[in-house]
């Protein structure tokens, strides 16, 4: 398996595929990132822009700038108090559990 180290964070490539596809997603929150990887909202756009094409970085920070995307918990509704949808599996160490 290949790591790569970010941020004096050594993380799997896997890791670092699954890191960016939350950071696509726009319900994922920053914080989510953070308590599953324990990279920061300033790691993950350092990922980001290592990781994405130029044209696609500034997409995707346009995106989570807009008022479109919930990346910041301040911008969340307040009634939202989770990470995943209370009817997604169990997620544990980024692996999904079985029932």
């Amino acid at each position: 398996m290949e790591t790569k180290k970010h941020q004096s964070i050594a993380l799997q490539v896997a890791d670092i595929d699954r890191i960016i596809e939350m950071a696509w997603e726009d319900r994922t929150p920053f914080e989510a990132i953070e308590a599953q990887f324990g990279l920061p909202e300033s790691g993950v756009i350092a990922l980001m822009r290592k990781e994405l094409k130029r044209s696609s970085f500034n997409l995707w920070r346009k995106r989570v700038n807009s008022g479109v995307s919930q990346k910041h918990a301040q911008k969340r509704n307040p009634e939202i108090e989770r990470f995943k949808c209370s009817r997604q599996k169990s997620i544990s160490n980024n692996k999904i559990s079985k029932r």
